[in-house]
């Protein structure tokens, strides 16, 4: 198996989780803290950290530590890998 084909894996996986994708949906209207993602749901902070975990492995968020805090960023680089590979599926029909 391909290493994209892998990757491709990753990222369906991340997404196939409702809470995952509201995380995304937040990080769209701007970058935020674990603290401020989590303030959001009524679910712990341990899994919070769970879920931004998977999400950065499948590259969808990014992460950058300034002071005591870690800011999560939508990674919108990976959407377009995403959108590309879904294109090739439609042409090779």
């Amino acid at each position: 198996m391909s290493k994209y084909i892998i990757k491709m894996n990753t990222i369906f996986k991340a997404l196939n989780d409702e809470t995952r994708r509201e995380i995304l949906e937040l990080l769209r209207k701007g970058d935020m803290t674990a603290g401020e993602i989590a303030d959001h749901f009524n679910i712990s902070k341990p899994s919070i950290s769970h879920h931004l975990d998977l999400l950065k492995q499948a590259d969808l968020v990014t992460s950058d530590k300034q002071g005591q805090f870690i800011i999560y960023s939508l990674n919108t680089t990976i959407v377009d890998d995403i959108l590309k590979w879904l294109l090739t599926l439609k042409r090779q029909k």
